[in-house]
């Protein structure tokens, strides 16, 4: 099991790349995926980064506008590259990715915040997936399917923070 989940993250890190690369030159999208993805041996991974990327890009007015929700006018604007980019990540992989746990989703965004970002993206990334699932729960919008995917044993937080 650990195999995969390093595959993952490696997969998630080469996909954050290839969007930044494409986020600085708007063209080119499937060289960048190509030449990112390309030692990928296997082949699954290799379609999940192939389909994480194209769903970001094809989605990211709506997943921008996910984020924008959560945060004021002002602030999207300055919210780190990466950050918006891991953000937009975790969300397409809340909405297009029906078997992957959000909890996992969450943790490798935060996780590659922590080593890509700022020292303070880790907690705002998490701050900000933890509130955008919610509502996505509250609205019925998760399409999450197999075991251990749809934890209810989630603490609610009081919004009072």
């Amino acid at each position: 099991m650990s195999g995969k989940k390093f595959n993952r993250r490696l997969i998630r890190e080469r996909c954050l790349q290839a969007l930044y690369a494409f986020e600085m030159n708007g063209e080119g999208l499937d060289d960048l995926i190509e030449g990112i993805l390309t030692d990928i041996a296997n082949e699954s991974d290799k379609e999940f980064g192939e389909t994480l990327i194209y769903k970001v890009v094809a989605n990211r007015d709506k997943l921008d506008e996910m984020i924008k929700s959560k945060v004021a006018n002002w602030e999207m604007d300055r919210i780190a590259l990466i950050d918006r980019l891991l953000l937009r990540m975790a969300i397409a992989e809340f909405l297009f990715f029906p078997d992957i746990p959000p909890k996992v989703s969450i943790n490798e965004a935060i996780e590659i915040a922590k080593e890509y970002s700022t020292a303070k993206s880790g907690k705002f990334v998490n701050g900000i997936l933890d509130s955008i699932l919610s509502e996505l729960k509250k609205s019925g919008k998760l399409n999450k399917t197999g075991r251990g995917l749809i934890e209810e044993s989630l603490p609610k937080k009081s919004q009072g923070k």
